[in-house]
């Protein structure tokens, strides 16, 4: 009989942490280690390079890329080191090399130094999956300031530009991006203007740049999510909305990273996905009208 792993569902605890949030203080903690899914090689010998991959959904695919045979960098903020310690020992318990990047994709300068590190202690790079992300729910658009948006917009599509703009050079036929979009960027969002527009975006260049790339033989995709169990939430949200949230989902729950992370060992496998470039794949719980 088919073994089935139970996802909490909403109601969740009502809980608020200050930005960036830490994974270690979620209740209940998310879930990224899989214990459904069996590696079969499929990234064997590849090295990727994972943008916020301290938690969330970033340290999901991190676990499940090293499951796969894949030695793994991946980028967090200052503030986050505890998260990134844990993502660190959970692809080293994989088997696997790890090597944790402090930095801020805002900066080009510091995308270049993280893209020349990676090369440097691992001599490579075939995998590139742009994940760090900023939001912040604001009721109406005079309520988004300046900095706000300026900040949401670096963070989550210069943030992609600066990073695959350093990271291209190292890329090599077969080599693959995935990017991390939102349901959002499809449908809108009602109060995270600025992160539902970033998103648009983030669609458009996943497209864009797989149509710039094909004749290279670098594939682009991009997953486009639903409400996650992630850090994101609670240090945005108040308390009381975040006990709710993915309730409105047909499944009544928001997803965990466990159960995103395949979506990217897909797009990044070319076993699985070499005839694959310029999607969008949304990962809902149920919703069937995306876009």
């Amino acid at each position: 009989m088919a073994r089935k792993v139970k996802q909490p569902k909403s109601t969740l605890p009502a809980q608020h942490q200050r930005k960036p949030g830490i994974e270690a203080k979620l209740k209940p903690r998310p879930r990224y280690e899989a214990p459904l899914y069996a590696g079969a090689g499929k990234l064997k010998e590849k090295v990727a390079l994972i943008t916020g991959g301290d938690s969330g959904i970033g340290r999901a695919v991190a676990v499940l890329f090293a499951r796969e045979g894949a030695d793994v960098a991946f980028t967090y903020l200052k503030a986050e080191k505890q998260d990134a310690e844990e993502t660190k020992r959970a692809i080293e318990s994989e088997g696997q090399r790890a090597y944790p990047l402090s930095g801020d994709v805002r900066d080009p300068k510091v995308c270049q130094k993280l893209v020349a590190q990676t090369v440097d202690k691992f001599g490579k790079l075939d995998i590139l999956v742009n994940n760090a992300a900023f939001q912040q729910h604001q009721e109406t658009l005079e309520d988004v300031s300046e900095e706000q948006w300026d900040r949401t917009f670096k963070t989550n599509i210069y943030g992609y530009f600066y990073m695959t703009k350093a990271a291209l050079p190292h890329l090599e036929e077969g080599s693959a991006i995935v990017n991390t979009g939102s349901i959002t960027g499809l449908e809108g969002s009602k109060e995270l203007l600025d992160y539902a527009s970033t998103k648009g975006a983030i669609h458009a260049f996943t497209k864009s740049l797989a149509q710039n790339l094909v004749e290279r033989g670098i594939r682009v995709n991009c997953v486009a999510p639903g409400p996650v169990w992630t850090p994101l939430n609670p240090a945005d949200k108040e308390a009381e909305d975040v006990a709710q949230f993915g309730a409105d989902t047909p499944m009544k729950r928001p997803a965990q990273p466990e159960e995103i992370a395949p979506a990217y060992v897909y797009f990044a496998s070319e076993a699985d996905s070499s005839y694959v470039t310029g999607e969008v794949l949304t990962l809902l719980g149920g919703e069937t009208t995306a876009g």
